[in-house]
Parts: C-alpha cells; structure tokens; sequence
C-alpha cells in the first residue's frame, strides 16, 4: 500500500486523511520530519497565515500564523523535494510550495471578501490554462471552493500558474518539471461525503495525484 505524509498537526487533517484512505492509500499525519524514503508522496494542507519573513516582507496584512510550524513544512517539503517525490499542496500547503522555490504570496488579497471562509467555503469560477493538468482533469471552466485571504503573487523558480479565479487569485499552480502541483481550494471538502452539484469533484485531482507515486 503506497504512503503520503499529511505534513499538519494531528486532529486538524481528518478531511485529508479520510479522503485518501477512500483511494487505497495510507495517509499518516506527523510533523517529526521524517526519513522520506518510508514514504511515497506528500500533502501539505490548509492550515493559517504564513510568517511574511519568509518571503522577505514584513507583516502587512497577515493574521495569526505559527512560525515554527511553517518552518518544519518547509523542512520537510525540502526533503520531498529533494527526492523528487510527488507533492501536493493544498490552500496554505501551495503557497509554501512557491516560497519554498523563491516566490512569494499577497498578505491580504485586495477581493479577499470572495474567497475568505465566512461560516462557509465561498464557491466561485475559475479557468484552467490550456494544456494544464486542471484544464485536462476539468476543462477549461470549473468552480471551486475557497477558504483563503493570502493568495500567490510572484512564482518561484520553474512554478507556473496554471488556473484562475475571475478576479485574477491564482488557484493553482505546477512546477516546470518536477511532481510539485498545488491548488488554492480545498479537493478534500468536495469529494465523497462532501461532494457537491455547484463545484468541481475533488477526487479527481486527488486521484492524479495518488497514480505519481
């Protein structure tokens, strides 16, 4: 049975775990960094805002962020990287993938009213780019789900931003080369118990993921 680290704290990652467990997978939530090699792949998952100094900024506009947890995602995202395994990023979990490769994130987005958890993932449409993985698995349109005030601003080395929110908030974003994708909204809230008629079927990206490792 393949592995996938969830790299969150325990208690807070039960949507991702249940969702990949439904795939045939193990899915072990930890923050020890770990030997990666007893693991085939890697999620980093939603969680709160991100220290600005990792990406060079002061605070302007961020809320409530953990330094030292962002600190060990990125350690142990590093390592994954360095691997080459797949990794998928998820809401917070993309936007460490593009600081890690040297990018940075907007603290507040200007629209964050559309995108923000208010009692409720906000759902909206979005556009693929064509010949992405999104635009394959989706089609160009699709809605999605949003929980999220910081959005990605400038990509990081060999990132490109493959889908869009009609204002302009990156969804999601692939690396040039390497099994590194990640999407601003939340796959794991709309699959399975959670699935829904108004936005796109997470388990179909989930899917992809798990057929990499």
């Amino acid at each position: 049975m393949k592995r996938i680290l969830i790299a969150g704290e325990t208690g807070k990652t039960v949507n991702y775990e249940k969702a990949l467990r439904h795939m045939g997978v193990y899915a072990e939530t930890s923050l020890h960094v770990p030997d990666s090699s007893l693991y085939d792949g890697l999620v980093l998952p939603g969680g709160g805002d991100i220290d600005p100094k990792l990406f060079g900024q002061l605070a302007c506009g961020t809320r409530l962020f953990d330094p030292a947890l962002d600190r060990v995602q990125l350690t142990i995202l590093s390592d994954f990287i360095q691997d080459k395994k797949p990794v998928l990023g998820i809401c917070k979990g993309m936007q460490l993938i593009n600081i890690w490769f040297g990018g940075d994130i907007y603290q507040h987005l200007e629209n964050s009213y559309a995108h923000e958890y208010r009692g409720e993932d906000q759902i909206h449409e979005t556009r693929a780019q064509s010949g992405s993985l999104l635009e394959k698995i989706y089609g160009q349109r699709f809605c999605v789900n949003s929980a999220h005030h910081q959005g990605a601003d400038r990509p990081g080395r060999g990132i490109r931003y493959v889908q869009f929110a009609d204002d302009g908030v990156v969804e999601a974003l692939e690396h040039e080369y390497l099994p590194v994708t990640g999407v601003q909204w939340h796959p794991e809230r709309l699959c399975f118990d959670f699935n829904r008629k108004d936005a796109a079927d997470g388990e179909r990206v989930l899917a992809y993921f798990v057929k990499q490792l």
